[in-house]
């Protein structure tokens, strides 16, 4: 599958969030090559200006540290969320370098920056990282899954698994505060290794966040694609599931519960996107 990758430049690069908890987003990008079925953020598609699919574009905001450099006196200091709809670390960033000379502008100031991506090469910017302040950074990795031949299906460009567990674990070493993006929790395969996967994460994170699967935010099309092709029995029991809030809402009952449980047990604070 072919994927394009442009260079744009940008008015404005630290926006307020409409996002509870979070004051300001900052997307290096436009688009994201990792591709994934399930991504509620492809409603940019209607932003850029090229006909490419969702997954399969990437515009590089090269002129961002400037702007941010700009944007940075006139705004009051915030929590900063790195990225929203966007991964500030796919794989462009290695070419452009983007999030980078973002992150070097943003560690001398009052601004807080929490890092959400699916891929190690945030492990590039460990020098940037400590040198804020403990409670101004923090690192998230999104992981839903834990077989890595499922993740090729639902995640086709994304780092391993293995590749984002252990770089959560260097950055946990160093002192770093992490978290993960549990999300979205799909029925059967997310949930099937559910303990294996929080137990592959325990004693490398601060917290993590839960949430559920969003149809409505992302391909149906593609999902039910993705469902049939790692196993064709499942896509009834995902159209019962998601036939009804009532139906959604009695299935993640039980697994909510799970999890909050676990982190009970296991001493790290759970929370969950409502």
């Amino acid at each position: 599958m072919s994927t394009s990758i442009h260079e744009i430049t940008c008015q404005s690069i630290l926006n307020r969030s409409r996002i509870p908890g979070l004051d300001y987003t900052l997307n290096p990008y436009i688009g994201c090559l990792h591709g994934c079925v399930y991504c509620y953020a492809c409603f940019m598609t209607r932003f850029a200006k090229h006909p490419a699919p969702w997954g399969q574009f990437c515009e590089a905001k090269v002129n961002a540290p400037e702007i941010l450099q700009k944007q940075i006196g006139k705004l009051p200091p915030g929590l900063v969320s790195l990225s929203t709809v966007t991964d500030p670390y796919q794989h462009p960033e290695k070419q452009y370098a983007i999030t980078r000379q973002l992150l070097d502008i943003l560690f001398s100031t009052e601004f807080t920056v929490s890092i959400l991506t699916r891929s190690d090469l945030v492990l590039r910017d460990l020098d940037i990282l400590k040198q804020f302040l403990p409670d101004h950074i923090e690192v998230g990795f999104s992981l839903a899954l834990m077989d890595d031949s499922i993740r090729k299906v639902f995640e086709p460009r994304a780092p391993s698994i293995q590749k984002r567990i252990d770089a959560l674990k260097q950055i946990h070493d160093k002192g770093i505060r992490t978290w993960v993006f549990l999300a979205p929790v799909m029925p059967t395969l997310t949930t099937k290794y559910l303990l294996e996967l929080l137990k592959a994460i325990q004693n490398k994170v601060d917290y993590i966040l839960v949430d559920t699967l969003n149809i409505k935010g992302g391909s149906q099309v593609g999902l039910k694609q993705a469902v049939h092709a790692v196993d064709p029995n499942l896509v009834k029991e995902w159209e019962q599931i998601f036939s009804s809030s009532k139906s959604k809402h009695e299935y993640y009952m039980p697994v909510f519960k799970q999890i909050s449980d676990w982190g009970n047990q296991s001493q790290i604070e759970v929370k969950f996107c409502r």
